[in-house]
């Protein structure tokens, strides 16, 4: 599978990349919740994404509640689907009367109607041997549900919980926010087709486009800084001879 990794602006960038021809964006935008120089938020870019995005095609979003509540006029023209919970394995106390803070969200985003939407099952090989009936009913949230029956397996498939403990990268970050490839891969698993185009317009150290390459997505990675362009380069330089891609 290959990967494209394009330097620069991602408004501007994005021209490039044909209409409807991503199926799925995963992407940790910059916050813009800190004096950092490289924590900016970029203007109007959920809006510009989805020119590219195929119909069945959706986004998921890392982020804070903090930055939904103060972007979410910048979400209003997408469907929220759904979240996940990263849970971290150390976390950030930066208020000694806030709780201490060991986890991110992700968000996934739609447009159009949600049964046109590509959904790819995400299991763990955990579940434990059951009979589940579920009857037939209209839950107000959920709409009308069919009835099922379903027996699991000791150590068999069990779909994925929303709360996902990953190990953060901490001393073995390229970028200071990096994500740890056991976060993504589910995020992709679930939105993108094997085969399919995976675009990260923060690409940053290239997580997103790694852990695509090694489920045998085609990634379109887009980064603004130097630095990270350099980096992204060399680290894909000995992925891709093993994932048999170009850059």
């Amino acid at each position: 599978m290959s990967i494209a990794i394009h330097h620069g602006n991602c408004l501007a960038l994005l021209d490039d990349v044909p209409p409807e021809s991503v199926d799925a964006i995963i992407t940790d935008p910059p916050y813009g919740q800190t004096s950092l120089e490289w924590d900016r938020w970029v203007d109007g870019w959920p809006e510009v994404m989805a020119r590219v995005l195929k119909p069945t095609g959706s986004i998921w979003v890392f982020g804070t509640l903090r930055m939904f509540m103060d972007r979410r006029d910048e979400f209003s023209g997408w469907k929220f689907a759904q979240d996940i919970v990263w849970e971290k394995h150390n976390g950030s106390s930066f208020h000694s009367d806030r709780f201490r803070r060991v986890h991110e969200q992700a968000a996934q985003f739609y447009r159009g109607e949600w049964g046109s939407v590509w959904k790819g099952k995400v299991v763990t090989m955990d579940a434990e041997r059951r009979t589940v009936t579920r009857k037939k009913g209209r839950p107000a949230h959920m709409g009308i549900i069919e009835g099922a029956t379903y027996t699991s397996e000791d150590g068999g498939p069990r779909i994925m919980r929303s709360v996902i403990y990953a190990r953060s990268q901490h001393g073995r970050t390229i970028h200071p926010t990096q994500k740890p490839e056991a976060i993504v891969e589910p995020l992709i698993l679930n939105a993108c087709p094997p085969g399919g185009v995976v675009l990260d317009p923060f690409a940053g150290s290239g997580t997103t486009g790694a852990v695509a390459a090694r489920l045998g997505r085609r990634a379109i990675l887009i980064e603004g800084r130097n630095d990270y362009v350099s980096a992204l380069r060399a680290r894909f330089s000995g992925d891709l001879l093993l994932a048999g891609g170009t850059t």
